[in-house]
């Protein structure tokens, strides 16, 4: 098991705080969730059905074919088991289920620019905030037999995203959980040749796709207001937390996070979890990831802690 954000539980025990007295920004999940109302009974009463309307409104959102799977996760995991083991480039620092995944199935991981059979690249960059543009990403894609291109934090600012790129050695993965703020729901989607959706259809399981994350799904995916006034409220929520953070360095990032490289890390990260506030904390390189406040009295607290620290 790799560490993560959002494990607060263990946060509490290590630090003697109890789990609700804690300010989570440790996930890059937005803090406001798509305000789903109750689900009617058969939701719960009846298996799930492929023919519920969930990829015709995935396919409106994305503009692109689609296939509906529990989790980027579960693509993170399965695309390189399908692959001959090769050399595989990704960039550092990267989301660490990439390569973990990809070494798993017997792939080397290779050095950015480095000749390689396949590429992973998430954009925007976990944890770094880095961004590619679609004449980069084609590019690289050019030169690998099979491009792997993790959106997960793209939908604030989906200009640079692959969907319906028509590439035909490309796969794109997007997710319920981050801009929609239900990652709890375990949706995900993969974008790609249609040769490829059906090979990964292949290995899903009956049912794959809970019943109630895909009447969610359906109707957050096709609620154009709510994320034109979701993409506005992170887009100021993100610069806010660009400004809060420079007395900690130079903050890089996306809309759903601030990444800090800082030889503090660690240091950084105990002081604030003292406090009560939970960030992500990385190694290779030492840096700090920080998710958005959801209130005004969260911005406070972080601020507070922040002039403590010095």
């Amino acid at each position: 098991m790799l560490e993560h954000g959002g494990c607060l539980i263990e946060a509490a025990r290590r630090f003697g705080i109890p789990v609700a007295d804690w300010l989570d920004l440790s996930t890059g999940i937005a803090p406001w969730p798509y305000p789903l109302p109750l689900p009617p009974p058969e939701v719960w009463q009846r298996l799930p059905e492929e023919n519920d309307g969930l990829e015709e409104a995935a396919r409106a959102f994305y503009g692109a074919e689609v296939l509906p799977v529990p989790g980027s996760q579960w693509a993170i995991e399965t695309i390189p088991r399908l692959l001959p083991p090769g050399r595989v480039m990704m960039p550092q620092p990267i989301y660490a289920e990439h390569p973990h995944a990809w070494a798993a199935a017997g792939h080397t991981r290779v050095g950015w620019d480095a000749p390689a059979d396949y590429a992973v690249v998430c954009n925007p960059n976990n944890p770094s905030g880095e961004r590619y543009s679609r004449s980069e990403l084609l590019s690289l894609a050019a030169r690998v037999r099979l491009l792997v291109v993790d959106e997960a934090f793209i939908d604030a600012e989906p200009r640079e995203s692959l969907a319906g790129s028509g590439a035909d050695n490309t796969l794109v993965l997007r997710s319920l959980g981050k801009f929609f703020g239900l990652a709890g729901v375990r949706l995900g989607f993969v974008l790609g040749p249609a040769a490829w959706r059906q090979r990964l259809r292949g290995h899903l399981s009956p049912w794959a796709v809970a019943h109630p994350a895909r009447w969610a799904a359906r109707l957050a995916l096709a609620d154009r207001g709510w994320q034109a006034a979701q993409r506005e409220r992170l887009l100021a929520a993100a610069r806010r937390l660009d400004a809060t953070l420079r007395s900690l360095g130079t903050p890089a990032g996306c809309a759903l996070f601030c990444y800090i490289a800082t030889p503090r890390a660690e240091a950084l990260f105990e002081r604030l979890a003292r406090c009560g506030i939970l960030v992500r904390r990385f190694d290779d390189p030492p840096a700090l990831r920080f998710g958005l406040p959801g209130d005004e009295a969260q911005w406070r607290r972080l601020e507070d802690a922040l002039k403590d620290i010095g």
